[in-house]
């Protein structure tokens, strides 16, 4: 029994242990990525935010730049105009498609899943491909597309 009691003891210091060490503050340096070949935010967000050389960036539809209007003459042009408004985004961050860790695709209709694939190759490698996931759900402004992306710097 004393032995029982002495290792409910020492569990109990080592969870209290790692519940402070948890709680900590870490001082992060915390940069503000703007893309200007990508559309605007359209809201209080930003392009991306790196925190200790990893960029977190936020999603991309298929605007055109230059109007903020979505690229619909095609599911096709649609996506390269995503893909393309993502590159300068990672591109303005100080990375590349090569360096995703993470890559979140969503589509409103499940059938574009090969063409999507055959489009997204074409800017991301292989060899260097990222954990991805891919979801059905309905978009903003319309859209059948999204991407978004965490990459290291």
């Amino acid at each position: 029994m004393v032995i029982f009691t002495m290792i409910l003891i020492e569990c109990a210091q080592f969870a209290e242990y790692n519940v402070e060490k948890a709680h900590r503050e870490v001082a992060m340096d915390k940069k503000i990525v703007f893309a200007e070949k990508a559309p605007a935010p359209i809201g209080p967000y930003n392009h991306g935010i790196i925190i200790n050389n990893v960029l977190f960036t936020s999603a991309q539809l298929g605007l055109n730049p230059a109007t903020g209007e979505l690229v619909n003459s095609s599911f096709e042009a649609e996506v390269r105009q995503a893909m393309d408004n993502m590159k300068a985004i990672l591109e303005a961050g100080g990375t590349s498609f090569d360096n995703m860790i993470k890559c979140s695709l969503t589509l409103t209709d499940l059938n574009n899943f090969a063409v999507l694939n055959k489009i997204y190759s074409e800017y991301v490698k292989e060899d260097t491909a990222p954990a991805r996931s891919c979801v059905a759900s309905a978009l903003l402004k319309g859209a059948r597309f999204q991407i978004e992306v965490v990459a290291a710097l």
